[in-house]
C-alpha cells in the first residue's frame, strides 16, 4: 500500500540575538560567531518571511549591505551565493565569510552606517525556530498531490521544499515520496533540480505544479 504524503505548514518564531553590525567588518565578525540557526534565518527562512520577492537580493546579508551600507558590489557578491548548493550550514557560513574577507582586504576602512553622511540602519542578527503545523491533508496519488499543492498555504512549499535541503532523506521530502511511493524516479529527479533560491514561494509552487501536471498528462 502506498504510504501517503502528509502536508505540513509552518510558522516561524523569531528571536533577536542582541548582536548588531554597523559596518561590513562587524557583519563578518557576527556571521563568524552567531549560531548556525542565525545563518539559516538570514538565508533560507527569509523566503518564509517575505513570501514574495521584495528586493533583488535573496538573503538578509546581501540586502543590508546593498541598501544600508550602499555597497552594491559586495551586495551582489553575497547575493549570488546559493545556500542550497551547500550540504551544511557551516560550509555556507564559510562561503559568506570568504567573500566578506576578500572584499574587506581592499576596502579599508569599512563603510559604517550611521556615520556622518551615511544614514542607515544597523544589521540585527536573529535566529528562529520553525514550528510545524499539520494540515491534516494527505495525498496517495499524483492527482491528490497536485490538488493539495493548489490550495494549501504557501508555507507548505517552504516546509517541504526548503527543509529537506538541510535534512536529506526525511519523510517531508516530496521528491523522495514521488520516487519511493509512486515509482516516479524521472519526476523525482526533476523536482530535485528545482532551486528554491531562484524563485519566491509562489513561483516555486508554480514550478512544482507544472512538473506534476506534465507527469499526470504522460500517465493519462
Amino acid at each position: 500500500m502506498t504510504a501517503p504524503f502528509e502536508f505540513v505548514a509552518c510558522l516561524q518564531l523569531r528571536e533577536m540575538l542582541g548582536r548588531t553590525a554597523w559596518d561590513e567588518r562587524e557583519l563578518l565578525t557576527g556571521i563568524e560567531h552567531v549560531p548556525a540557526d542565525s545563518i539559516y534565518y538570514h538565508t533560507h527562512s527569509s523566503f518564509l518571511r517575505s513570501r514574495y520577492p521584495s528586493a533583488p537580493y535573496p538573503n538578509d546579508f546581501a540586502t543590508w549591505v546593498a541598501t544600508q551600507v550602499r555597497d552594491p558590489i559586495l551586495g551582489e557578491q553575497l547575493a549570488v551565493v546559493d545556500p542550497f548548493m551547500f550540504d551544511d550550514l557551516e560550509r555556507l557560513r564559510n562561503a559568506m565569510l570568504a567573500i566578506l574577507d576578500d572584499h574587506l582586504q581592499a576596502e579599508e576602512p569599512a563603510p559604517r552606517v550611521g556615520a556622518v553622511g551615511r544614514a542607515g540602519e544597523p544589521f540585527h542578527f536573529m535566529q528562529s525556530t520553525i514550528i510545524e503545523v499539520p494540515t491534516g491533508v494527505r495525498a496517495r496519488t499524483l492527482g491528490e498531490f497536485a490538488d493539495a499543492l493548489h490550495h494549501l498555504d504557501v508555507s507548505v512549499i517552504f516546509y517541504h521544499m526548503f527543509r529537506p535541503v538541510m535534512n536529506s532523506g526525511t519523510v517531508s521530502d516530496p521528491a523522495q515520496w514521488l520516487e519511493r511511493e509512486l515509482g516516479l524516479p524521472a519526476l523525482a529527479s526533476r523536482v530535485r533540480l528545482l532551486s528554491p533560491y531562484a524563485r519566491d514561494l509562489e513561483g516555486l509552487r508554480s514550478d512544482l505544479l507544472s512538473l506534476v501536471e506534465e507527469a499526470r498528462e504522460r500517465e493519462a
